[in-house]
Protein backbone atom coordinates (compact mmCIF):
# COMPACT_ATOMS: atom_id res chain seq x y z
CA UNK A 1 0.00 0.00 0.00
CA UNK A 2 1.13 3.44 -1.06
CA UNK A 3 -0.07 6.76 -1.28
CA UNK A 4 1.43 7.37 -5.38
CA UNK A 5 3.39 5.54 -8.05
CA UNK A 6 5.89 7.32 -10.70
CA UNK A 7 4.88 6.66 -13.93
CA UNK A 8 7.48 8.50 -15.85
CA UNK A 9 10.35 10.83 -14.86
CA UNK A 10 8.07 13.90 -13.75
CA UNK A 11 4.65 12.45 -13.19
CA UNK A 12 2.79 10.67 -10.25
CA UNK A 13 -0.17 8.68 -10.48
CA UNK A 14 -2.45 8.45 -7.20
CA UNK A 15 -3.59 5.54 -5.20
CA UNK A 16 -7.28 5.33 -3.04
CA UNK A 17 -5.30 6.47 -0.20
CA UNK A 18 -5.11 10.05 -1.51
CA UNK A 19 -9.29 10.17 -1.34
CA UNK A 20 -10.12 13.59 -0.05
CA UNK A 21 -11.70 15.19 2.59
CA UNK A 22 -14.22 17.75 1.65
CA UNK A 23 -14.75 15.92 -1.54
CA UNK A 24 -13.97 12.20 -2.13
CA UNK A 25 -13.92 12.16 -5.77
CA UNK A 26 -11.06 14.65 -5.85
CA UNK A 27 -7.21 14.43 -3.65
CA UNK A 28 -6.76 15.38 -0.39
CA UNK A 29 -3.85 17.97 -1.53
CA UNK A 30 -1.75 16.65 1.50
CA UNK A 31 0.41 13.57 0.13
CA UNK A 32 1.03 15.95 -2.92
CA UNK A 33 2.88 19.06 -0.77
CA UNK A 34 5.27 16.01 0.48
CA UNK A 35 5.75 14.84 -3.68
CA UNK A 36 6.38 18.24 -4.66
CA UNK A 37 8.97 18.11 -1.33
CA UNK A 38 10.55 14.61 -2.51
CA UNK A 39 11.18 16.43 -5.63
CA UNK A 40 12.98 18.89 -5.09
CA UNK A 41 15.11 17.10 -2.81
CA UNK A 42 15.81 15.03 -5.63
CA UNK A 43 16.15 17.72 -8.22
CA UNK A 44 19.24 19.22 -5.45
CA UNK A 45 20.66 15.86 -5.41
CA UNK A 46 21.12 15.23 -8.94
CA UNK A 47 22.53 19.13 -9.15
CA UNK A 48 24.97 19.34 -6.51
CA UNK A 49 25.81 17.27 -2.97
CA UNK A 50 25.99 19.93 -1.00
CA UNK A 51 23.69 19.45 1.98
CA UNK A 52 21.46 22.19 1.41
CA UNK A 53 18.78 21.26 3.32
CA UNK A 54 15.06 22.88 3.18
CA UNK A 55 14.20 24.70 5.72
CA UNK A 56 10.71 26.63 4.35
CA UNK A 57 8.23 24.88 2.07
CA UNK A 58 5.51 27.71 1.21
CA UNK A 59 2.59 25.92 -0.98
CA UNK A 60 -0.06 27.59 -2.96
CA UNK A 61 -3.22 25.44 -3.39
CA UNK A 62 -4.78 26.64 -6.38
CA UNK A 63 -7.69 24.24 -7.18
CA UNK A 64 -9.33 20.66 -6.82
CA UNK A 65 -7.79 17.51 -7.97
CA UNK A 66 -9.26 14.44 -9.64
CA UNK A 67 -8.04 11.40 -8.56
CA UNK A 68 -5.83 11.49 -11.60
CA UNK A 69 -2.22 11.92 -12.13
CA UNK A 70 0.19 15.00 -11.86
CA UNK A 71 2.88 15.92 -13.60
CA UNK A 72 5.68 18.11 -11.43
CA UNK A 73 8.54 20.70 -12.63
CA UNK A 74 11.15 21.65 -11.22
CA UNK A 75 13.08 25.05 -11.14
CA UNK A 76 15.43 27.10 -9.82
CA UNK A 77 14.32 30.49 -9.15
CA UNK A 78 17.58 31.40 -7.03
CA UNK A 79 20.73 29.73 -6.91
CA UNK A 80 23.80 29.82 -4.60
CA UNK A 81 26.50 27.67 -2.60
CA UNK A 82 24.63 28.49 1.02
CA UNK A 83 21.24 29.94 0.13
CA UNK A 84 18.67 28.85 -2.60
CA UNK A 85 14.99 29.17 -3.50
CA UNK A 86 13.47 26.23 -5.54
CA UNK A 87 10.23 25.96 -7.29
CA UNK A 88 7.99 22.54 -7.74
CA UNK A 89 4.80 23.12 -10.02
CA UNK A 90 2.22 20.48 -9.95
CA UNK A 91 -0.27 20.43 -12.55
CA UNK A 92 -3.36 17.92 -13.87
CA UNK A 93 -3.92 17.91 -17.55
CA UNK A 94 -1.64 20.98 -18.42
CA UNK A 95 -3.59 23.03 -15.65
CA UNK A 96 -1.36 24.06 -12.43
CA UNK A 97 -2.64 22.96 -9.54
CA UNK A 98 -0.14 23.40 -6.64
CA UNK A 99 2.94 25.48 -6.32
CA UNK A 100 5.75 25.05 -3.55
CA UNK A 101 8.62 27.48 -3.03
CA UNK A 102 11.13 25.99 -0.48
CA UNK A 103 14.11 27.62 0.34
CA UNK A 104 17.05 25.89 0.91
CA UNK A 105 20.28 26.92 3.66
CA UNK A 106 23.41 25.71 4.50
CA UNK A 107 24.25 23.88 7.79
CA UNK A 108 25.66 25.65 10.40
CA UNK A 109 27.07 24.34 13.61
CA UNK A 110 25.07 25.74 16.01
CA UNK A 111 24.17 23.55 18.36
CA UNK A 112 25.33 25.81 21.25
CA UNK A 113 22.67 28.13 20.08
CA UNK A 114 19.72 26.07 19.86
CA UNK A 115 16.36 26.56 21.83
CA UNK A 116 12.78 27.37 21.78
CA UNK A 117 10.45 28.86 24.31
CA UNK A 118 7.63 26.06 22.43
CA UNK A 119 6.08 24.45 24.66
CA UNK A 120 5.99 20.62 25.05
CA UNK A 121 3.31 18.40 23.80
CA UNK A 122 2.51 15.39 25.76
CA UNK A 123 3.42 11.72 24.82
CA UNK A 124 1.91 10.09 22.50
CA UNK A 125 0.20 7.47 25.25
CA UNK A 126 -2.10 7.36 27.14
CA UNK A 127 -2.72 11.19 27.98
CA UNK A 128 -3.24 11.71 24.44
CA UNK A 129 -5.69 8.92 23.31
CA UNK A 130 -6.83 7.51 19.71
CA UNK A 131 -8.68 8.90 18.04
CA UNK A 132 -10.73 8.03 14.89
CA UNK A 133 -10.62 10.54 12.69
CA UNK A 134 -12.97 9.07 10.13
CA UNK A 135 -15.87 9.95 12.60
CA UNK A 136 -15.74 13.89 11.38
CA UNK A 137 -13.53 13.44 7.89
CA UNK A 138 -13.94 11.01 4.74
CA UNK A 139 -12.10 9.87 1.97
CA UNK A 140 -9.01 7.59 1.42
CA UNK A 141 -6.42 9.76 2.79
CA UNK A 142 -8.42 9.94 6.11
CA UNK A 143 -8.60 6.65 6.56
CA UNK A 144 -4.94 5.77 6.11
CA UNK A 145 -3.50 7.55 8.94
CA UNK A 146 -3.22 6.95 12.75
CA UNK A 147 -3.95 9.89 15.01
CA UNK A 148 -4.08 10.45 18.61
CA UNK A 149 -5.47 13.64 20.10
CA UNK A 150 -6.23 15.38 22.91
CA UNK A 151 -9.19 17.80 22.32
CA UNK A 152 -8.75 21.27 24.02
CA UNK A 153 -12.07 23.17 22.85
CA UNK A 154 -13.23 23.89 19.73
CA UNK A 155 -10.92 25.18 17.23
CA UNK A 156 -8.00 23.82 19.66
CA UNK A 157 -6.21 20.35 19.92
CA UNK A 158 -2.77 18.53 20.31
CA UNK A 159 -2.67 15.68 17.99
CA UNK A 160 0.16 12.99 17.19
CA UNK A 161 -0.46 11.45 13.76
CA UNK A 162 1.52 9.28 11.85
CA UNK A 163 1.04 6.71 8.80
CA UNK A 164 2.93 3.41 7.76
CA UNK A 165 2.34 3.71 3.90
CA UNK A 166 5.18 4.91 1.81
CA UNK A 167 4.78 8.78 -0.10
CA UNK A 168 6.16 7.11 -3.17
CA UNK A 169 6.25 3.24 -4.01
CA UNK A 170 9.68 1.95 -4.19
CA UNK A 171 11.64 5.26 -3.45
CA UNK A 172 13.71 6.38 -0.91
CA UNK A 173 12.05 9.27 0.60
CA UNK A 174 13.31 11.71 3.03
CA UNK A 175 12.14 12.22 6.45
CA UNK A 176 11.44 15.86 5.75
CA UNK A 177 9.04 15.26 2.48
CA UNK A 178 7.25 12.27 4.93
CA UNK A 179 6.49 15.21 6.92
CA UNK A 180 5.44 17.17 4.36
CA UNK A 181 2.91 14.82 3.34
CA UNK A 182 1.61 14.83 6.68
CA UNK A 183 1.11 18.64 7.30
CA UNK A 184 -2.04 19.31 5.36
CA UNK A 185 -3.94 17.31 8.24
CA UNK A 186 -3.64 19.71 10.50
CA UNK A 187 -6.75 21.85 9.56
CA UNK A 188 -8.66 18.77 10.58
CA UNK A 189 -7.66 17.99 13.74
CA UNK A 190 -8.69 21.06 15.76
CA UNK A 191 -12.70 21.77 14.13
CA UNK A 192 -14.04 25.12 15.75
CA UNK A 193 -17.17 24.04 13.93
CA UNK A 194 -19.07 20.94 11.72
CA UNK A 195 -17.58 20.33 8.58
CA UNK A 196 -21.57 19.29 7.93
CA UNK A 197 -22.26 22.65 8.95
CA UNK A 198 -19.21 24.86 7.75
CA UNK A 199 -16.61 24.69 5.25
CA UNK A 200 -13.15 25.89 5.70
CA UNK A 201 -10.54 24.75 3.07
CA UNK A 202 -7.67 26.28 3.26
CA UNK A 203 -6.01 27.88 0.54
CA UNK A 204 -1.99 27.62 1.35
CA UNK A 205 0.24 25.72 3.59
CA UNK A 206 3.58 27.29 4.96
CA UNK A 207 5.85 25.34 7.43
CA UNK A 208 9.10 27.20 8.95
CA UNK A 209 11.18 24.56 10.13
CA UNK A 210 14.30 25.25 12.36
CA UNK A 211 15.48 21.97 12.55
CA UNK A 212 15.44 18.56 10.71
CA UNK A 213 12.20 16.42 12.57
CA UNK A 214 12.97 12.85 13.43
CA UNK A 215 11.54 9.76 12.57
CA UNK A 216 8.11 8.39 14.59
CA UNK A 217 4.84 10.13 15.09
CA UNK A 218 4.33 13.78 14.11
CA UNK A 219 3.23 16.05 16.94
CA UNK A 220 0.51 19.27 15.91
CA UNK A 221 -0.18 21.74 18.34
CA UNK A 222 -3.03 23.44 16.46
CA UNK A 223 -5.42 26.57 17.07
CA UNK A 224 -7.81 27.24 14.54
CA UNK A 225 -9.24 30.61 14.14
CA UNK A 226 -12.22 32.46 12.31
CA UNK A 227 -12.49 35.84 11.96
CA UNK A 228 -15.70 37.71 11.13
CA UNK A 229 -15.57 38.16 7.22
CA UNK A 230 -15.30 35.08 6.12
CA UNK A 231 -11.66 34.44 6.41
CA UNK A 232 -9.74 32.09 9.33
CA UNK A 233 -6.10 30.95 10.39
CA UNK A 234 -4.78 27.60 11.27
CA UNK A 235 -1.38 27.75 13.46
CA UNK A 236 0.08 24.60 14.20
CA UNK A 237 3.86 24.26 16.17
CA UNK A 238 4.87 21.33 14.98
CA UNK A 239 6.90 18.42 16.77
CA UNK A 240 8.67 15.27 17.05
CA UNK A 241 8.90 12.55 19.99
CA UNK A 242 12.40 14.90 21.15
CA UNK A 243 9.95 18.51 21.32
CA UNK A 244 9.24 21.38 18.60
CA UNK A 245 10.72 21.76 15.11
CA UNK A 246 9.06 24.06 13.38
CA UNK A 247 5.71 25.92 12.49
CA UNK A 248 3.01 25.86 9.90
CA UNK A 249 0.19 28.20 9.28
CA UNK A 250 -2.85 27.74 6.63
CA UNK A 251 -5.25 30.73 5.84
CA UNK A 252 -8.85 29.47 5.36
CA UNK A 253 -11.64 30.32 3.54
CA UNK A 254 -14.74 30.07 5.56
CA UNK A 255 -18.51 29.54 4.15
CA UNK A 256 -21.46 28.59 5.77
Amino acid sequence: MTYWHRTGAHTFTPTEHVGGAWDLETQHIATLLGVLAHEVERDRDTRRDDGLRITRLGYDILGTIPLEPVAVEVTVLRGGRTIELVEARASHAGRPVVLLRAWLTADYPTADLAGTHHASMPAPGDEVPAWDMTAVWGGGFIASVEVRRRDLGPGRAQAWVRTPHPLVADEEVSRLAQVAGLLDITNGVAVRVDPKDVSFPNLDLTAHLFRTPGIGWLGLDTTVSFGPEGAGVTTTVLHDERGAFGVSTQCLTVRP
